[in-house]
């Protein structure tokens, strides 16, 4: 049986489960890295990490804390029901921006081109929006089609947005957002109170799984043992 988690364990711990054993995955650090780290020390030995700064497949000891070791994954300022990210800015005026982000940085080529998208974010309305305030990185853009009809390749977008309520995917003939499972103790209602735009659900409606006893011994003992990212749960 595992022992009490944080959400910051959960996410992490939901996101390494979708990563699959030979594969490639760009991630940054922070989340995404700590999520491949415990994949290649669990399911996904042969998983393959490539890092934007040019570091390919490395077997990590530690986990880099500095994003000038790499960061190919910004988390992003907005999302919307299809999956489009801000990462630019907050407000209407390009010039005279509310508040100024990082931008793409790499994080646009990568998901105009690569199969599965995976977002891992907090989950609050300031987040999931209804509309962007800019358009950093095409997720299913405005539904089934829009992608492929701007020339970017058939089969490749949005996946997964994993947050601290849900894991959500995205359904197969609309390309909306909509919830695949609950995080255990949260409602169906408390996600969409928490979200912006009109939010379906898959039926039948399923309960993550928490993290169990050798995902928090991996997190905690080998991936952050000094608790960079797990300390500020």
């Amino acid at each position: 049986m595992s022992a009490a988690y944080s959400a910051m364990e959960l996410m992490i711990c939901c996101a390494a489960r979708q990563l699959e054993d030979g594969k490639t995955v760009a991630v940054g650090t922070g989340v995404p890295c700590a999520a491949a780290m415990l994949a290649q020390r669990s399911h996904a030995p042969n998983l393959v990490i490539l890092f934007e700064a040019g570091g390919v497949a490395p077997q990590l000891p530690t986990m880099p804390i500095s994003v000038g070791d790499s960061r190919t994954f910004y988390r992003a300022a907005q999302i919307d029901a299809y999956g489009n990210l801000n990462s630019t800015m907050i407000g209407k005026d390009y010039e005279r921006p509310k508040v100024r982000f990082p931008g793409s940085g790499g994080a646009n080529d990568l998901a105009s081109l690569c199969w599965r998208i995976l977002v891992v974010t907090n989950h609050d309305k300031r987040r999931f929006v209804e509309k962007l305030d800019f358009l950093t990185t095409p997720g299913y853009l405005s539904g089934d089609g829009a992608r492929e009809a701007v020339g970017l390749p058939r089969g490749t977008g949005p996946y997964r947005v994993i947050t601290d309520l849900a894991v959500m995917g995205y359904h197969p003939l609309t390309r909306r957002m909509e919830v695949l499972s609950l995080q255990p103790g949260v409602t169906l209602e408390q996600v969409r109170a928490n979200t912006g735009f009109e939010l379906g659900a898959h039926e039948p409606l399923q309960t993550t799984e928490p993290p169990t006893a050798t995902e928090q011994h991996i997190l905690r003992d080998e991936v952050d043992p000094h608790r960079y990212l797990l300390g500020r749960c």
